[in-house]
């Protein structure tokens, strides 16, 4: 496993040299970076120091990258026109809707308003205080057209 955005340039010249302080470049790598002590690098395999190296690479590039993100979110509401929206750094996303709930629930309504009819809209707005809007049809009627 290698790293994506580190570590590759100028590898290939330098290989032979390297090779002989690997073991020391990763073991200063994770005394510096994640405080570990030899004796717990000793202890680590080879595939976990590689699987700690990518997600410390991982979380490096999206910590640089949510700053970076952060910076133009403030200079774009800095620099934003007088009575623009000021805009999030995070957007809320809304939520995938249960599509069986909906089915369900949609199902229900139907076998209601077929029993009952749709008198329960009318309610809604009395208890409101509130008169039912007209449909198409009602308003062509009132304004003359059929």
């Amino acid at each position: 496993m290698e790293f994506e955005y580190f570590g590759a340039e100028g590898e290939d010249a330098e290989s032979e040299v390297n090779n002989d302080f690997e073991l020391e470049k990763q073991l200063a790598f994770f005394v510096v970076n994640f405080h570990m002590t030899k004796h717990d690098f000793e202890e680590l395999t080879e595939v976990e120091k590689n699987f700690i190296m990518k997600e410390w690479e991982n979380k490096v590039i999206f910590e640089s990258t949510m700053l970076r993100n952060a910076v133009l979110n403030a200079e774009q509401n800095l620099n934003r026109k007088r009575n623009s929206r000021f805009i999030d750094l995070h957007k809320k996303r809304q939520k995938k809707a249960d599509v069986n709930y909906t089915v369900n629930a949609l199902q229900t309504i139907s076998e209601n308003e077929a029993q009952e009819g749709k008198g329960w809209i009318d309610r809604i707005y009395q208890a409101n205080g509130l008169s039912r809007p007209k449909n198409k049809e009602e308003r062509g009627k009132m304004n003359g057209r059929f």
